[in-house]
């Protein structure tokens, strides 16, 4: 028994007796650093998926941002097209429309041009642009909005804009 004893305890194994007489071995070459690989890995890990959960996220906001812009000038042409003899200033009734359909984009950010049968108009407001609203031609509503490609503090694209256009016919 003492040979026995020896022997596994050169190899690393301790051998006990339970109290039922049993002999019990442990694994040869366990210690009791066992979760030590875990939690390293569990901690490089987070360093690791961190960047990536967040520029997950930074692309999913922009992605929000550029669907909000579109869906709004959509809504700004169809209110455009269909606002001729009711506004005298067709730009600035698109410009509120666009601004209140987007209510998470900055409206300070927002540029706008306004083409109306063939005469552009650059910004909010347009008061000859009513005369240009006849019945049948082509408005065309594009609205540009900066990108903020940033994640911690750091913007990587700074020249990014978005850009969405809309063309209806006036009715």
């Amino acid at each position: 028994m003492q040979l026995i004893k020896l022997a596994a305890a050169s190899l690393g194994v301790r051998v006990g007796i339970r109290s039922l007489g049993k002999r019990v071995h442990a694994r040869p070459g366990a210690s009791s650093e066992g979760g030590q690989a875990s939690v390293e890995f569990a901690l490089l890990m987070c360093f690791v998926l961190l960047p990536f959960f967040v520029g997950i996220i930074t692309i999913g906001v922009l992605f929000n941002q550029y669907v909000e812009l579109t869906d709004a000038v959509s809504i700004g042409a169809r209110l455009l097209a269909v606002s001729r003899l009711q506004t005298a200033d067709p730009c600035a009734t698109t410009a509120a429309a666009i601004e209140h359909a987007a209510p998470f984009l900055a409206p300070a950010n927002i540029t706008f041009t306004i083409v109306l049968n063939g005469n552009s108009y650059s910004g909010a407001t347009c008061p000859a642009g009513a005369a240009n609203m006849a019945q049948g031609a082509t408005a065309t509503v594009t609205a540009t909005y900066p990108c903020n490609f940033s994640s911690w503090g750091t913007n990587f694209n700074p020249t990014c804009t978005m850009k969405a256009q809309t063309a209806e016919i006036i009715q």
